[in-house]
């Protein structure tokens, strides 16, 4: 894998990248204002017109956009009650999901239920405990259908992919038959546990703020088990017919899966997105007819796209198998735009609705500025020129951070770094000018979380956190104050994320930053040099990167392939603390 793909570029039929996502949103109300509705402030919390009803226990699904019809296709009555609806690759923020959990509350809790990726357990994690703090009880089933992504004994680790379109469907069921709460993600997690995916891709696909496809494949070659982001795979070859690679597939599923004699199975052939009908039912063919030489039965199959990763090609097999219980939820009526089984469902005879009102929890407290600490030459002002600063590096090296992350990951981390600090920019410039630094990073938390979800949003969203109650009780930042902003940054991503030093991410650049900028202040640093040491550190920690191979997040797949590339989290890092530093430097009286 290398860099050289940015030299080609893809199309898509679009306006701008940047409205890409309401403006689907909006496309697919217009065509299904039978099915949906849009509640909430945040616009992406996509709702069923017939579904939450009070007494019900509420289906929230969610994830990042071009996996369409995942997720907001699967939202109507007998499915889900409202979905969550992400940036292009990238989760929901925890704002989002909890918009769409106030949209499904009918007082008897909400199941979440996601794909399992970082950024979404993440996001997820966040916004189950700001409904618990509204009243809103909340069961998490993260989705691990993904067989090439772990193995067996790592099933916990593995990535959701199609496995979603049978687990959402049980637990919409479940929940539409009248079941509990814990009855309801019960039984996601029973599905869960009976369904296993594995995929094949043929060619790339492309963010559309890039246009450059996100990861490299030769044009006679194929890769098993890559995921729906371009996560690498099992192993890459030349092409093969559709017999042999349904061979594979299915060999892989039914080895772990290992359906006795006359069981019965439910079957998803899935296109990626470019694959057409004609080579979905190829694959099919051959599922069938290797299911039927083990005398296992089919009770229904589903072919078509179901779970995309936009302009992909290829195809996914999932199978899942059934006992008496999760057929009965397989065949119970639902209508969904992506999904109709068994016709429509009747409505409920006295059903209603209840406007619920929520108290909010978020607010920022007055701060009396003369209480603070003046000394120092880091002033609210000259911070907030500072923070400013590094959203404009941020977003003059977006291309390049995608980039690096198409290499060893899925092609968008500068684009949501930059969603995230443009949010931050436009929150800043509509902030009070008495602001304090604190209140600033509070501000900037907040405006982070709600635009990206992601990953980055809630690491990003807890370092801001953390920072600013390092530097709760100054008013001007001190050389030693200025280290222990950087070193609250540290703290809070280290707080929210699971990442240790060496793992190759974010951390191994905000370590050594924190680590160095502490030690100069310790030493007599002014403020400049404990800002430059913090961004030297950052970038010999990124540089350090290359070296290693990575153990979290969708690049861990990659094993050693991963070494020889920066992690585009640690460059961020170099880019937003050298980006600080020089405006710092460009305020010296």
């Amino acid at each position: 894998m290398s860099l050289s793909k940015k030299n080609h570029t893809t199309k898509k039929i679009m306006n701008k990248p940047e409205v890409i996502i309401p403006e689907m949103i909006e496309g697919m109300l217009l065509a299904h204002p039978d099915l949906l509705k849009l509640e909430g402030k945040t616009g992406r919390a996509v709702v069923a017109v017939d579904g939450p009803r009070d007494g019900k226990v509420g289906i929230v699904v969610g994830g990042g956009s071009g996996h369409e019809p995942a997720f907001a296709g699967y939202v109507g009555r007998g499915l889900a009650d409202a979905a969550a609806v992400g940036n292009v690759f990238a989760s929901p923020s925890p704002e989002h999901i909890k918009e769409a959990a106030m949209a499904a509350d009918g007082g008897a809790g909400i199941v979440f239920l996601y794909g399992n990726y970082t950024g979404d357990v993440l996001n997820f994690d966040m916004a189950a405990e700001e409904c618990a703090a509204i009243g809103i009880d909340v069961c998490s089933v993260a989705v691990t259908d993904d067989v090439a992504s772990a193995p067996r004994d790592k099933k916990g680790e593995r990535r959701g992919i199609a496995g979603d379109f049978f687990v959402f469907k049980i637990a919409g069921a479940a929940a539409d038959q009248g079941r509990s709460l814990q009855e309801v993600a019960d039984a996601a997690r029973h599905a869960n546990a009976s369904t296993f995916s594995m995929g094949v891709a043929l060619s790339a696909c492309s963010m559309p703020q890039t246009l450059h496809p996100n990861f490299e494949i030769g044009p006679d070659e194929m890769e098993i088990g890559m995921g729906v982001h371009g996560e690498p795979g099992m192993r890459r070859a030349k092409i093969e017919t559709a017999e042999e690679i349904t061979d594979e597939l299915m060999g892989l599923i039914l080895d772990e899966m290992a359906p006795a004699e006359g069981e019965e199975l439910a079957v998803l052939v899935n296109g990626l997105g470019a694959t057409g009908l004609m080579e979905l039912y190829l694959i099919h063919r051959r599922v069938a007819q290797i299911l039927s030489g083990k005398k296992i039965r089919i009770h229904h199959s589903w072919v078509g796209e179901y779970c995309t990763s936009m302009e992909m090609a290829g195809a996914s097999v999932t199978l899942i198998k059934l006992d008496e219980d999760l057929k009965s939820l397989l065949d119970h009526p639902c209508h969904t735009p992506a999904l109709t089984v068994g016709g429509t469902p009747q409505p409920i005879i006295g059903a209603t609705r209840t406007t619920r009102d929520y108290q909010d929890a978020g607010r920022i407290d007055a701060v009396d500025r003369t209480e603070l600490k003046a000394d120092g030459i880091v002033t609210p002002e000259g911070f907030r020129a500072m923070m400013k600063a590094a959203g404009a590096a941020i977003a003059r090296e977006k291309d390049r951070l995608s980039e690096l992350d198409g290499v060893i990951g899925d092609g968008d981390h500068g684009v949501t770094m930059d969603i995230g600090w443009s949010a931050v920019l436009e929150a800043l410039n509509s902030a009070p000018q008495e602001d304090t630094i604190s209140q600033i990073c509070t501000k900037s938390a907040k405006a982070f979380l709600d635009a990206v979800g992601a990953s980055s949003g809630p690491l990003y969203a807890g370092a801001f956190n953390s920072a600013g109650k390092a530097v709760a009780d100054r008013l001007n930042l001190d050389a030693p104050s200025l280290a222990a902003w950087v070193e609250g940054m540290l703290k809070g991503i280290l707080g929210r994320g699971g990442a240790s030093a060496g793992d190759k991410t974010m951390i191994d650049a905000w370590t050594p930053a924190a680590e160095v900028a502490l030690k100069a202040a310790n030493e007599g640093a002014n403020e400049y040099e404990v800002l430059e040491a913090a961004s030297l550190g950052a970038r010999s920690g990124a540089d350090a990167t290359r070296d290693m191979e990575s153990r979290r997040g969708r690049s861990k797949k990659l094993g050693a392939r991963s070494v020889g590339h920066i992690d585009p989290g640690a460059e961020s890092t170099h880019v937003m603390l050298k980006a600080m530093h020089e405006a710092l430097t460009s305020l010296k009286p």
